[in-house]
C-alpha cells in the first residue's frame, strides 16, 4: 500500500500503518498477499480522490481490485500467501525460520512488491480511467456497506469498497476477523460463505439487495 500511496505522490501512513495486520494473507491465515490487499486500498483511496464518495468511486474502487488481483496472479501463478510461502499461522518456529531466513524469504517478498507495485499502480489506473462504465444503483459492496455502518470517513468507506466479494469479486478470504469467523463457522472464503463466485458488480448489487450478507454485516456491526 504504502509504495502504490507513493507512487501517486500522497503517502497515507496512518492507513498503511492500520492495513498491517493484512500480512501474511490477513493476520498470517495464508489468504490473498497483502500487497493487493494493500494494493485494493490503495485504488480505493485514488478513487475517492478522483470521484468522490458514491456508486462511481465505489464501482471504479471494485472494478481496480479485480484488476490487480488478475495482475498479481498472472506475475506470480497464485494470489494465496500460502500457495506462494507454504506457511501461514499454523507453521512451526522452525518452518518460519527457514522460509524467511536461511530460503531469503523476506528478500524474495520484498523483490516480489518491487516488481508488483508499478504493475499495480498501471492496473489501477487503466480501471480509473476507462470511460462509459455503467453505475448500478447502491449499495455496491459488502465492504462499503460495512464500513458505512460503522460510522467510518467517506474516504476510508470507498477505500474499503474494492475488498467486495474477496478483493474485487475474486472470491478470495473476506476481510474481516474474529467476530466475522463465529457468524460463519469459520470460514474466511467469500466463493465458500456464499456458495458461489460473483460474475460482475450488478451481481454483486442484486445479492447485497436481497439481504445476502445482511446478517454476517450486522453482526459484525452490532460490535
Amino acid at each position: 500500500m504504502a509504495v502504490v500511496d507513493g507512487s501517486y505522490g500522497r503517502p497515507m501512513k496512518l492507513e498503511e500503518n492500520a492495513a498491517l495486520p493484512l500480512a501474511g494473507g490477513i493476520m498470517q491465515r495464508g489468504y490473498q498477499c497483502g500487497m493487493i490487499w494493500g494494493a485494493a486500498l490503495a485504488a480505493g483511496a485514488e478513487a475517492y480522490r478522483r470521484f468522490g464518495v458514491g456508486p462511481q468511486a465505489e464501482t471504479k474502487a471494485v472494478m481496480a481490485a479485480r484488476r490487480i488481483v488478475d495482475a498479481f496472479r498472472a506475475s506470480n501463478n497464485a494470489v494465496d500467501c500460502l500457495d506462494i510461502t507454504g506457511i501461514n499461522k499454523s507453521s512451526s518456529n522452525r518452518e518460519m525460520t527457514t522460509y524467511f531466513f536461511l530460503k531469503g524469504g523476506v528478500v524474495k517478498c520484498f523483490r516480489m512488491a518491487a516488481r508488483y507495485a508499478p504493475v499495480a499502480f498501471g492496473e489501477i489506473n487503466t480501471a480509473l480511467d476507462e470511460d462509459h462504465v455503467k453505475l448500478p444503483s447502491p449499495p455496491i459492496g459488502c465492504a462499503a456497506v460495512f464500513a458505512q455502518k460503522m460510522g467510518v470517513s467517506d474516504m476510508h468507506r470507498v477505500m474499503a469498497a474494492g475488498l467486495a466479494g474477496g478483493i474485487g469479486l475474486s472470491g478470495g478470504g473476506c476481510g474481516a476477523i474474529d467476530r466475522f469467523a463465529k457468524c460463519t463457522n469459520g470460514e474466511f472464503e467469500c466463493s465458500k460463505i456464499v456458495g458461489r463466485r460473483f460474475e460482475d458488480i450488478g451481481d454483486h448489487v442484486d445479492y447485497l439487495r436481497s439481504g445476502g450478507c445482511s446478517k454476517i454485516i450486522e453482526a459484525l456491526a452490532a460490535g
